[in-house]
């Protein structure tokens, strides 16, 4: 199953991937960072398993995410 990580201390909140995968991402009103829904933290990686039907608009982001902190595995 395909995986998704969000190196969000690094996040620069330019809400690319929120436009492009809104299903999967949130801006933070505490922080302007974008939030990976449904992610769990492990050493200040978040990360979640998603469908395969959400691969492509997740590579879409993180293609456009312009500080790469967006990975994914599994595909």
């Amino acid at each position: 199953m395909p995986k998704l990580f969000h190196y969000r201390q690094r996040c620069i909140g330019c809400n690319a991937c929120v436009e492009i995968a809104y299903e999967r991402w949130r801006m933070s009103k505490k922080d302007g960072k974008a939030v990976l829904l449904g992610g769990v933290e492990k050493k200040g990686v978040y990360q979640v398993a998603i469908r395969p039907d959400e691969v492509e608009e997740n590579e879409r982001a993180l293609k456009a995410c312009p500080v790469n902190v967006i990975k994914m595995e599994g595909v």
